[in-house]
């Protein structure tokens, strides 16, 4: 007969024994990672390696801010700036991945190294104590409450927790909608697309090609060549100039109703909006400043998401700046809160000028695993695009 592993054995020996949480705790762990994006992911991945005990939480799936994504949109950053934790990102056809092959990627990560992430589980609360356990974290598990306690506390939950509204008379009207899925429910319809960067174009794109009534409103006068992939730039400018899309430049929108949209001078005619920038508006009518009704069946409001600072509110980090940022230092990511860290897009919060992405936040697995165990990180484990190629390619 084998011997029984030593997981099985019915009494192990007494140094072997974890020790036992407090009473009021479901477990103790020297780091707690919330989010369980690229970058916790990876992260989690180092810190396994390293032998540090972690636990890792998340309020949705694993990449879950990637399942919002549209169906078969495609990543800016090309494969090898966008893989993490030294797992090679292959594709077949040699483009930029689309969203059902990053999260199959991912998936393949978490099973390829046995990470344990708690999904579907939500924090509810951040308390610090002056113990060694300085962090108290209450949960919510569908339904059901638990306590953790952790020496480190790293948040990488993302930046794109929630759209940005636009506060207008009806916005949470049945038709209206801040997140596009597929085209096909725009067939033969008015679709007003509100926006004017990358998802707003490429979504203007996939519509009229499925055989959409589009129109497009942005408050400038032309796409930001930074902001919008150069591969459909010259689609939609054609598109608008042939008047197959009708395109309101300097446009803001004032109340939608069931019928139309009321569009208003956004008054940043004559404005700079920055060296990427082409203006498009060319007839009279525009520049007019009155108000202009748009007829749609459906309108989408694709104008940007918020990061959700609760947790860092919760645990005391000071936020800053115009993005509610989370101070925090450079070298380290380690927030104004000692031992609570900041990793991935987060770091920048709600932003306005996109300045962090996947491929730019590699650098924070290190820092912050460096900082955490005093030990230098395995670097193979950690994706170095940053070092590799100019950056962002976003």
């Amino acid at each position: 007969m084998s011997p029984q592993p030593p997981e099985q054995l019915a009494n192990p020996p007494e140094d072997s024994r974890q020790p036992r949480p407090p009473a009021d705790a479901d477990r103790q762990a020297e780091v707690i990672i919330v989010g369980a994006g690229p970058i916790g992911l990876e992260l989690a991945v180092v810190l396994k390696h390293m032998g540090v005990d972690y636990l890792h939480l998340d309020a949705g799936q694993v990449g879950q801010t990637v399942t919002r994504y549209p169906q078969q949109t495609r990543f800016f950053s090309s494969p090898e700036r966008i893989a993490i934790a030294g797992v090679p990102l292959t594709l077949s056809d040699h483009n930029r991945a689309s969203r059902e092959q990053y999260l199959a990627y991912l998936r393949s990560v978490v099973q390829q190294f046995d990470l344990k992430v708690n999904t579907f589980e939500r924090v509810t609360d951040i308390k610090q104590s002056d113990g060694e356990y300085r962090f108290t974290l209450h949960t919510d598990r569908r339904g059901t409450p638990h306590t953790y306690q952790a020496k480190h506390l790293v948040l990488a939950v993302g930046d794109m927790h929630g759209p940005r509204k636009i506060n207008v008379p009806g916005e949470d009207l049945p038709h209206v909608s801040h997140y596009f899925d597929e085209p096909h429910r725009y067939f033969n319809q008015r679709l007003l697309i509100v926006g004017g960067r990358n998802s707003a174009v490429e979504t203007a794109l996939r519509c009229y090609h499925a055989g959409a009534q589009v129109s497009l409103s942005y408050r400038w006068g032309g796409f930001d060549e930074r902001l919008v992939k150069y591969g459909i730039l010259p689609e939609i400018k054609a598109l608008i100039e042939h008047e197959r899309v009708k395109f309101y430049p300097y446009t803001l929108v004032r109340e939608i109703t069931a019928e139309h949209v009321v569009l208003e001078d956004s008054g940043l005619r004559g404005q700079d909006a920055g060296p990427g920038v082409t203006d498009l508006a060319t007839t009279p009518a525009e520049a007019s400043g009155e108000l202009t009704h748009v007829p749609a069946d459906f309108v989408l409001l694709l104008t940007g998401y918020v990061m959700n600072t609760e947790l860092f509110a919760m645990a005391g980090v000071e936020l800053v700046g115009e993005n509610c940022s989370p101070k925090h230092d450079l070298s380290t990511m380690e927030t104004n809160v000692p031992g609570l860290y900041v990793a991935g897009t987060a770091a920048a919060g709600t932003q306005v000028r996109f300045r962090l992405f996947i491929e730019n936040c590699h650098p924070h697995v290190a820092k912050i695993a460096r900082n955490i165990t005093g030990q230098q990180p395995p670097m193979h484990l950690i994706n170095q695009a940053a070092k590799q190629f100019a950056l962002p390619e976003s």
